[in-house]
């Protein structure tokens, strides 16, 4: 049976599919990447979980997959294959894509992981039909990926869609990129954990409290979620302005609030519009499983360089919290 192997890489843990010709998952499985072992483990524990996919795939499919696609976290220049710097696995320049494919002997596709989670939900997920989208994920950072027709624009150096470093706020918080004011320093699910954390004296209390407390009517949580919405807002308008967006796709752990969120943000970004075309605002479909099927799409595009508009993965039954999927 044709198929191909999809590789998502995390901080902490790899999600893997093998996705057959006509879109099916066939087989899912996740491994820790070992990060604790330093970057030259964690990438021997990605050759040696992709020779393992492969392998099943022969043992199982009754032949090898035909090509392989990866998605990684950090920066990365997808035209070399270089998974050129990632601070929370500690690599740096690292071959990716010429291992893999010395490792499997079939050709391979490296991606982003915001841009190749961005790919499946424009694709199969919440921007599916769209022909511009603009995906932003709103987690410990933000961050963001451009659609155009079916593909993810990575700009000439690699870094495009880095909405989290647009500064909405001047001479504001200091960011780790250097600048001040950066909206991820205010708009990121971590960002609203701190200011959430400070402003009811609970150290532990993070954005999901923050959202519950919301949704009660708590009037401190009210201003530090609406700071945030704001800021968020600022941002996504700049973004719409300058690439005219059909859809604006927002995931990440801060989407998980549902209209806690959605409700004030569509509020904030009409208020915040002038000529421009007010996009369709929803929230991303595909959850933490994103990166993994997207990373099919890439693999697949390998066998079709013509462009997308093969069957996509049927991800009706993909349930990320199911240990069945789990392989030890």
């Amino acid at each position: 049976m044709r198929h191909v192997i999809a590789l998502d890489v995390g901080g902490t843990g790899m999600k893997a599919a093998l996705v057959g010709d006509d879109g099916e998952l066939l087989h899912r499985a996740r491994r820790a990447t070992g990060r604790e072992r330093g970057p030259d483990a964690v990438v021997g524990a990605i050759l040696d979980f992709a020779a393992e996919l492969h392998a099943y795939g022969v043992t199982h499919y009754g032949a090898p997959a035909l090509a392989a696609g990866i998605a990684v976290p950090g920066i990365v220049d997808e035209e070399r294959g270089v998974a050129a710097y990632a601070a929370n696995l500690g690599w740096k320049d690292v071959p990716l894509r010429a291992l893999l494919a010395e490792r499997l002997g079939v050709p391979v596709a490296l991606g982003h992981d915001v841009r190749t989670g961005g790919l499946a939900e424009g694709r199969i997920g919440a921007g599916k039909g769209a022909d511009r989208f603009l995906f932003v994920p709103l987690g410990t950072g933000i961050a963001g990926a451009i659609g155009i027709d079916g593909r993810v624009e990575a700009g000439a150096h690699g870094f495009a869609g880095e909405i989290g470093h647009v500064v909405v706020r001047p001479g504001g918080t200091p960011c780790p990129c250097g600048q001040h004011g950066c909206l991820e320093r205010y708009a990121s699910a971590s960002a609203v954990s701190e200011a959430w954390a400070a402003a009811c004296g609970d150290p532990a209390a993070d954005a999901a409290d923050c959202a519950k407390a919301v949704a009660s009517g708590d009037p401190e949580a009210v201003r530090v979620w609406q700071e945030a919405v704001d800021a968020l807002a600022d941002g996504l308008v700049t973004a719409l302005t300058l690439l005219d967006p059909r859809t604006l796709i927002i995931g990440g752990g801060l989407a998980e609030a549902g209209e806690v969120l959605f409700s004030p943000l569509r509020d904030a970004v009409r208020r915040r519009v002038t000529f421009q075309k007010l996009p369709t605002i929803v929230p991303a479909a595909l959850g933490d499983t994103a990166g993994c099927l997207g990373a099919g799409l890439l693999a697949r595009d390998l066998l079709d360089p013509a462009g997308p508009g093969s069957p996509a993965p049927d991800t009706t039954d993909l349930d990320p919290t199911d240990p069945s999927e789990v392989t030890a």
